[in-house]
């Protein structure tokens, strides 16, 4: 019976039907190719046989197969097909023929061709229905003038089964002249249609689902977990997944599904990149510096697709260096395959890839770049290898598969010297770019190289989790926890914290102690003496008549009479210039080799030299004093103004030119905005146009001089903040690099348009409520803003879609939109502001200076000032690069405490909490001194002030140096604490002290008290309320209310207190 493997409905009575429609439609496709194309691609014959041997229990791929499915939509095994241009014969049983039977009406009408069915008996040979069309194609080519015909056939499938050998034997003896016909089926079946396409689509969802939701998360559990498993048992884990698709959350029927071949796990410097390649029974191998590689393939409706990806354990600079080098290579190879472009255009494209960024590596590189794929997993006449010539067209699918094999790098292990990559994709082609059917699973760097048990696993886990932007975030999170024990917010919070606690100290020992990351001199380097020259020679110094001190602007020097000469200095080696009371003036010099002016390389060379570090001048005018102080001071400032600026522009990063669009984004355009920075200068500010080109953003102005070019490559966050509750609808872009906007260096570049005119209305105040006129402003006020925040949406909506065009995919670029319903309010800087979280960012944006945080390069976060009665905490970020400063976040309402807590314990960042601020500078000074010792004493856990009491026992001599001495233990004797150096100014002795007198002062009046109180309150300044003033406000209220004060023993009022 007819194989009808997920290509089929079955009908009534067990059969199976045709699908007539389908039929009709490919016939026509195949009789008008065969016509068009009989000389170049068909061989010139005048008849095709197609013979398609007996059912296997092996994965093959065969033309035979392939034509069956494609023109009947079932396969026919052990069946017989003769095509000539009016008849088509088939040698089949009479179960196959009675299938086959419907299609004589449809062929007739459709192309004019009868059906003609030689029907074999089960105990027949079939020998005598073979003569029977060799003799049809005889007479039917006979009729036409073919005196010697030409009989096209598959030459590369050998026979199968005794009907099969019978017929090729007979087919070889028949005089006829053969012709190899695989290359036209190849080009036929090349080019798919919409329901082939949709057909790819579903398994290339199905392969790259499994990839994501079973092979990668079962790789992490088995190396997280070390367990031992063999290549083959992954293989058919995998394989199960493909064959229940609900598994890995597609839905799709599992009786249309099927594998392409066992999935593949290769590892242990052992690998095969021919896709030929197996499984075997080997343990996987994941230790440091080792390489994993996976490929899978599944098939929906007899329809392949494919994909392959390689996976980095702890790796090596060589190994992410090539794993860099083949993604740009394979994604070169995928940006190729465009309509018109030569086959061959792909593989010349990754390989030149290779060989500009690693010549080295160009010797690996395999020879191909992949294959066609669809009915069959490898297409023949369609390999992108360096030779093939044949022309792409829209409709086409590809593997692009391409990798290093055997490659070397020096390890302490023989089995992760040698290794090798693979990537793999399902990619259309389309009339603009190709589309990447697979990239459901990612093969960006950060997604594939892994640092189990020593480096940041943090990453390891942002990869699932926090990449995937927005709400998804924290949906995952949530749906993780909401798999376990039926347990309040706050223990699972905390259970989730313990784990994040464990994995932070040991990500950050392995970056101290193994990458060593501590902290380094980051005082500003003097400016070269070398480049201070005023003069070159003794014989341009001019020459005043009198001896007093000259300012020569056009040579920016200082000329000073000493000893009856006049001696030159730049402008830039003053210091300081002030005049003293006597009619004295006074220069101070900025010497080499002081605290805050090290040495520069030329003041090396001269380090026994004397310098001069002050002078001072007596004058007998005060007003000539008076005007010398002003010229030098104004002068030295212009000229440090301008070095300043020259020295930021030298410490600028080379961006690229801007590349115009012209009128192809001529509509990506947004006008009237304003910009921060400012480009200052003098004149009436102007607001400007945005525009969004091929490569960057444009903003300028109507003045010439006033134009910020940002490059796409150059952001590494962008932000798109609608007015709500703000006066302004704005784009920001926070950059890698700092860019010169005006005369100033800055990392942050803002476009913004206030959506409400700053006015102020006379006699506003006795208008009322109800006044049609402030109603009609407020509307047009609503009317503004929505206009705006619409416009602004359009432009970051058409600005997201080039962005997700395949020469910008790369980038990975998204505009991020802060969430407002997780924002609070804080101090970072100066002055409250409104912080807001967004995906992947902590950010305020209204207020300057910016706040721009990003949440990947936090190392942890403490709360501190947290206790029972404070109105409000302090957030401190320390960061994962221990140079940069601690960010502080001030004066946090206590109300936001629990949603702040939820926010970090989402993002996976690890918090802790203290009552005391703590001092930062000196923790990590003494953690970057000795990192062994801090881990020794528990890591970032010693500032875990929740740990149990026997923990504090264990740990209370080694914590000294980094907990506050309010979270001690009370067993430290006073020696201890006399000899420890505290990291915070503790106030627990005051606070002591002042609750022994409260205790020791009873019987006193209620006056005395009250006064007594606001005299504390003074001296403790705005310090938050303690027990006691609360307990004060209750009895206060309780008197103005006249209910009995139960603490009174008479039972009745106190006595009010007296005036005076």
């Amino acid at each position: 019976m007819a194989e009808h493997r997920g290509a089929s409905a079955p009908g009534r009575g067990g059969t199976y039907a045709i699908n007539l429609e389908s039929f009709t439609k490919r016939l026509k496709v195949f009789y008008s190719h065969w016509k068009e194309n009989r000389t170049d691609h068909w061989g010139s014959s005048d008849a095709l046989v197609v013979a398609t041997p007996p059912v296997s229990e092996d994965l093959r791929y065969l033309k035979s197969s392939a034509l069956n499915m494609w023109l009947l939509g079932l396969e026919f095994p052990e069946t017989i097909i003769v095509l000539m241009n009016k008849q088509i014969h088939f040698l089949c049983t009479q179960k196959k023929a009675s299938v086959l039977a419907t299609l004589k009406k449809p062929a007739k009408v459709t192309v004019g061709t009868e059906i003609v069915m030689h029907v074999k008996a089960k105990s027949d040979d079939g020998t005598a229905l073979m003569d029977e069309m060799l003799g049809a194609i005889r007479a039917q080519l006979k009729s036409s003038g073919h005196d010697y015909p030409v009989v096209g056939y598959l030459a590369k499938e050998a026979p199968e089964g005794n009907l099969l050998e019978t017929w090729n034997k007979k087919l070889k003896t028949s005089n006829f002249q053969l012709a190899d016909v695989t290359n036209g089926f190849s080009e036929l079946f090349s080019v798919k249609e919409s329901n082939e396409i949709t057909n790819v689509k579903k398994a290339a969802i199905l392969t790259s689902s499994v990839m994501k939701y079973h092979v990668v998360p079962k790789l992490e559990k088995i190396i997280d977990e070390e367990i031992k498993v063999s290549h083959s048992t992954l293989m058919d884990d995998a394989e199960k997944s493909i064959l229940e698709p609900a598994r890995v959350k597609v839905k799709l029927r599992a009786e249309n599904v099927d594998i392409c071949y066992p999935p593949i796990f290769q590892s242990g410097g052992v690998f095969d990149l021919k896709p030929s390649a197996s499984s075997n029974d080997d343990k996987l191998y994941y230790d440091s510096t080792s390489v994993i590689v996976c490929a899978i393939g599944s098939r929906y409706n007899n329809y392949c697709s494919n994909i392959a990806r390689s996976f980095l354990i702890d790796a090596n600079p060589i190994q992410i260096k090539a794993y860099e080098v083949l993604l740009k290579a394979h994604e070169a190879a995928i940006a190729s395959l465009k309509p018109g472009n030569k086959t061959s255009t792909a593989y010349h494209a990754a390989f030149s890839v290779v060989e500009k960024d690693a010549p080295e590596f160009t010797p690996n590189l395999t020879k191909t770049a992949g294959t066609g794929i669809g009915l069959e997993f490898r297409e023949s006449g369609w390999s992108l290898n360096s030779k093939n010539d044949r022309l792409l067209k829209v409709g086409m699918i590809f593997n692009v598969s391409l990798g290093f094999q055997n490659l070397q790098t020096q390890t302490n292990n023989p089995k992760t010297e040698q290794f090798s990559l693979m990537l793999a994709d399902t990619v259309i082609v389309n009339q603009k770019h190709p589309e990447v059917l697979t990239s459901f699973s990612s093969k960006a760097v950060k997604d594939v190289a892994y640092s189990f048990n020593e480096e940041e696993e943090e990453e390891e886990k942002t990869k699932t989790k926090v990449e995937s932007k927005g709400s998804d975030a924290f949906l995952s999170k949530a749906t993780l926890r909401s798999d376990r024990q039926d347990t309040s917010k706050e223990a699972q919070r905390k259970q989730h914290q313990t784990e994040l606690a464990r994995k932070k100290n040991e990500e950050t020992r392995h970056r101290l102690i193994g990458g060593g990351s501590g902290s380094s001199d980051v005082r500003r380097a003097a400016r070269s003496s070398s480049d201070l020259i005023a003069y070159k020679n003794i014989n341009e110094i001019p020459c005043p008549r009198d001896l007093m001190i000259h300012i020569d602007q056009k040579n920016e020097a200082i000329l000073l009479p000493i000893y009856g000469s006049m001696v030159p200095f730049h402008v830039a080696t003053i210091k300081r210039v002030y005049s003293q009371q006597d009619n004295y003036i006074r220069i101070i010099f900025d010497v080499p080799g002081t605290a805050f002016n090290p040495h520069d390389k030329n003041s090396l060379k001269f380090q026994g030299s004397i310098y001069l570090k002050e002078v001072s001048f007596r004058s007998k005018d005060p007003k000539h004093i008076t005007e010398i102080v002003q010229v030098i001071t104004t002068f030295r400032r212009q000229v440090k103004s301008r070095e300043s600026e020259r020295a930021q522009r030298a410490t600028l990063v080379s961006q690229e030119k801007l590349q115009l669009a012209g009128t192809k984004f001529k509509h990506l355009r947004l006008p009237d905005l304003w910009i921060r920075p400012s480009f200052g200068g003098r004149g009436r500010k102007l607001s400007g146009t945005l525009e969004a080109h091929v490569n960057g953003f444009r903003y300028s102005t109507s003045r010439k001089d006033e134009q910020v070019d940002v490059m796409y490559g150059n952001i590494k966050h962008a932000f798109f903040q609608p007015a709500e509750k703000e006066m302004i609808t704005l784009l920001h872009f926070h950059l890698h690099n700092h860019i010169m906007v005006g005369n100033r260096k800055t990392k942050d570049v803002q476009f913004y348009v206030e959506v409400m005119d700053v006015v102020q209305t006379l006699g506003g105040s006795r208008r009322s409520a109800n006044d049609p006129d402030e109603i009609e402003e407020e509307q047009r006020e609503r009317d503004r803003k929505n206009r705006i925040n619409l416009d602004f949406e359009n432009f970051v909506n058409k600005v997201s879609d080039l962005w997700g065009q395949p020469p910008l995919r790369e980038l990975d670029l998204e505009f991020d939109v802060p969430c407002r319903d997780l924002g609070f309010h804080g101090v970072p800087y100066k002055a409250s502001a409104f912080i807001v979280p967004t995906s992947v960012c902590l950010v305020e944006l209204v207020e300057n200076p910016f706040l721009v945080i990003t949440v990947s390069e936090i190392e942890i976060v403490n709360l501190e000032r947290v206790g029972l009665g404070q109105k409000s905490f302090d957030m401190a970020i320390v960061f994962k690069d221990f140079k940069k400063d601690i960010l502080r976040i001030d004066s946090i309402p206590s109300t936001s405490l629990d949603n702040i807590k939820d926010w970090l314990d989402l993002t996976d960042l690890k918090y802790y909490e203290s009552k005391l601020n703590l001092s930062w500078k000196s923790i990590l000074k003494n953690i970057t001194d000795d990192p062994e010792k801090f881990f020794e004493e528990g890591g970032w856990e010693v500032f875990n002030n929740e740990a149990t009491d026997s923990d504090s026992e264990n740990t209370e001599d080694s914590d000294q140096g980094y907990l506050p001495s309010d979270v001690q233990s009370d067993s430290v004797s006073e020696e201890e604490d006399d000899d420890s150096e505290s990291l915070v100014e503790s106030e627990e002795d005051i606070e002591e002290d002042t609750e022994e007198d409260l205790e020791e002062e009873e019987g006193k009046t209620w006056e005395e008290l009250e006064r007594e109180a606001s005299n504390a309150d003074r001296e403790k300044g705005d310090e938050s309320d303690s027990e006691e003033d609360r307990q004060r406000r209750k009895i206060k209220a309780f008197r103005k209310s006249g209910i009995p004060d139960k603490r009174d023993p008479r039972g009745g009022p106190p006595k009010r207190p007296k005036l005076r």
